[in-house]
């Protein structure tokens, strides 16, 4: 068997590890547990009855669901009879499933429950080839009323329980199995993952066995990761992140306890203790504001906080030079740690032999904050397009501030407009169905064309600054990348999200949504009554405070670096409403938008004193 297959790879880690825990999920106050043998023998009795239901080599299966163990066992399951998976996003609308289920072609949809069921089904008639659901949740196919409704066009399509889909009997059953696994190839599609470009309708990218397998063999490299190890997995198995680090977990014998609302990660951090884990920076951005928050009201709270810090600091620094840190910050640095270091890595689930962080930049700020409480981070840089890791900071190889080094096996450049372009065996085999648009993206030389904006340092330390899409060109035509800005600002707790306008615009302005607990806080600093929140969004003393605040951040930025004006939004930037991608990142284009009139008001305010002071 090929051993670049990501099915051999987890199924030979089963036979090895077959009395371990491989999956939990917590269910009511207590955690449902299953092991490595179980979960082979569940994915391959599923794997059968895939074969059975007329699931060739090289079809797409869709899995529409939150995180949980079934996803994983579904997963490989498909992976085994060398289907290729289709994840879907549990926030798609129905628009959003039609365009994937009907563009990949695929023939089953595995869903989690009543409401994915209900999505698909009122988009089921435009799908000719989708030949029926399996419900992850056992009522969901009875909820739904069995075939779907009439009128759909889907009457001879089933919908059907996965518990209701094992007790059928097969005709071929584990042989059949283990027939299609010995012909598997390492170069096969394992997975259409799809991800928006700068236009249009998002597009599959297809991502091969051995560019994920690559993956693992280079983190090994540099990490050292044991099967008495755990991970959290909250980010969206959706999203190719979380499902490349849940087979690297896998395949090392780990046990992955699965989140399935990530709005639940903080507890579940407390309750888990996972020794492993892959986040985007909001998680970290959060841990940091709310142990500052926590001072904020206590001149003398936030002076043993910042002093903890520091010694802490100071140890962390002498440690990665290679040196023991002077005895006086040794002596200092068990107080600090009983007084607030400690309680910081315990918020965090305690300690991590690999903490990571990927999908968004992460400011140097909260690097050096966890560094400080003996926790590092290890920032890296991917995309869907490179299955997705591309560089990675690691314990023997790191420098804040950076995306770190290129994988082993893998080459960067920088090309035209300071484009960051990546070589190496995980760059996806193109779109699905799209000839046209993967030239654009990889060209003749087998170079990625990631749309980002960066340099690598002399050290061979890659440094991301903007996305190419993202970047603002102003009427005066000068080009400016706002997500630095953004990250100056976002250092002030009192700034939940900030978001810099100017496109085509003569000057850049700033919505920002503010912390709401900050906000209040600064109320009372201020001694403004108040009875409703849009008071204080309104209030001038407060417009002026977060100004002022803006200007001193700012002040040293070139003068078209400068903002002109903002405005205050209560809404939340949540996943819900849109103005989030999956991993947290803010939809800028979303955001301009929904915001459209607020924005346009701006501009024409201060064009309208503009003339005033000409006349």
């Amino acid at each position: 068997m090929d051993q670049g297959h990501i099915a051999v790879r987890l199924l030979e880690t089963a036979d090895r590890c077959a009395h371990r825990p491989a999956t939990r999920v917590r269910r009511g106050d207590a955690w449902v547990t299953r092991t490595f043998g179980d979960l082979a023998s569940d994915a391959r009795g599923l794997a059968a009855h895939l074969i059975d239901h007329g699931v060739r080599p090289g079809d797409r299966v869709a899995l529409f669901s939150t995180n949980r163990p079934e996803w994983t066992v579904a997963d490989l399951a498909i992976l085994m009879i060398r289907g290729v998976v289709v994840p879907i996003y549990p926030t798609s609308t129905p628009d959003q499933v039609r365009h994937i289920l009907a563009d990949s072609g695929a023939v089953l949809l595995l869903a989690e429950g009543a409401s994915e069921v209900g999505r698909v089904a009122s988009v089921w008639g435009d799908l000719p080839e989708l030949r029926a659901i399996v419900t992850l949740e056992p009522d969901a196919a009875e909820g739904s009323g069995g075939p779907a409704a009439p009128g759909t066009g889907t009457q001879d399509r089933p919908i059907v329980a996965l518990r209701a889909l094992l007790a059928e009997p097969v005709a071929e059953g584990s042989e059949a199995v283990d027939a299609r696994l010995a012909e598997a190839s390492a170069d096969e599609i394992a997975s259409l993952i799809y991800t928006s470009g700068t236009t249009g309708d998002p597009r599959g990218a297809m991502l091969t066995h051995r560019g994920f397998t690559f993956e693992f063999d280079s983190l090994d490299q540099f990490f050292t990761v044991s099967p008495d190890d755990h991970s959290l997995c909250f980010l969206p198995l959706s999203h190719a992140l979380e499902r490349a680090w849940t087979f690297f977990v896998l395949s090392h014998g780990c046990m992955n306890t699965y989140v399935p609302n990530a709005a639940q990660v903080a507890e579940m951090l407390v309750l888990a203790k996972p020794t492993l884990m892959v986040s985007v920076p909001r998680l970290y951005e959060k841990v940091m504001a709310a142990a500052r928050g926590k001072v904020a009201t206590s001149r003398v709270k936030k002076r043993i906080f910042g002093w903890a810090l520091t010694v802490g600091a100071r140890c962390q620094h002498a440690y990665r030079a290679g040196r023991r840190p002077s005895l006086l910050w040794r002596a200092q640095l068990p107080v600090a740690d009983k007084l607030v270091l400690s309680s910081i890595r315990d918020a965090m689930g305690g300690p991590k032999a690999v903490m990571a962080c990927g999908g968004a930049p992460l400011r140097p700020e909260i690097e050096e904050f966890f560094a400080a409480c003996g926790m590092l981070v290890c920032q890296g840089y991917g995309l869907t397009e490179a299955s997705p890791l591309v560089s990675f900071n690691a314990p023997d190889a790191f420098r804040f501030g950076t995306c770190g080094r290129v994988v082993a096996g893998g080459e960067l450049t920088v090309g035209d407009g300071g484009e960051v372009l990546y070589r190496g065996p995980n760059v996806m085999a193109g779109y699905f169905g799209q000839p046209e648009l993967t030239a654009e993206s990889v060209d003749a030389d087998g170079w990625l064309h990631t749309g980002d904006v960066g340099y690598i340092d002399p050290d061979g330390f890659l440094v991301i600054t903007d996305r190419i899409k993202d970047l603002i060109v102003t009427s005066n035509g000068k080009n400016i990348a706002p997500a630095p800005i953004e990250g100056i600002l976002l250092a002030d707790p009192l700034f939940e999200h900030a978001v810099i306008l100017g496109n085509n615009r003569p000057f850049l302005t700033l919505l920002v949504s503010p912390s709401m607990p900050q906000l209040e806080d600064l109320a009372k600093q201020l001694q403004i009554a108040w009875h409703d929140r849009k008071e204080l969004r309104d209030n001038p003393k407060i417009v002026e405070e977060l100004q002022r605040r803006v200007g001193v951040l700012t002040e040293r930025l070139a003068h078209h670096e400068q903002i002109r004006d903002l405005r205050v939004l209560l809404e939340d930037f949540t996943l819900d409403n849109g103005l989030l991608t999956p991993t947290l990142k803010i939809r800028r284009r979303e955001v301009e938008k929904r915001f459209k009139a607020l924005i346009d008001d701006m501009y024409a305010k201060a064009a309208a004193l503009k003339r005033a002071n000409a006349s």
